[in-house]
């Protein structure tokens, strides 16, 4: 819902979570693969759930990337009406 606050330079944080994805992917991966080097399979798994979660991000961030800018209404379109909740509505 907008408020009419928005700043008009707001941007997205798509190109850190893209960073932050790549930078956990290889963490995880390094852990991962000391783990099983080292026999504790406890912590091997946890850093192949943790490098599932950060490839999924990943990719999740880079389709969200590929779709480009959405549209966003211009300065001459007034904030829409906050939702005020059950008042104004007739009930049934």
């Amino acid at each position: 819902m907008r408020t009419g606050s928005e700043p008009s330079t707001a941007r997205s944080p798509l190109r850190m979570r893209l960073w932050l994805s790549l930078w956990g992917m290889l963490w995880a991966a390094f852990g991962l693969m000391a783990f099983v080097l080292t026999g504790r399979v406890g912590w091997a798994t946890a850093c192949g759930v943790l490098l599932a979660v950060t490839v999924t991000d990943l990719c999740v961030v880079v389709h969200h990337i590929r779709q480009g800018a959405h549209y966003q209404p211009g300065r001459d379109i007034p904030p829409y009406e906050p939702d005020r909740g059950e008042q104004g509505r007739s009930r049934h």
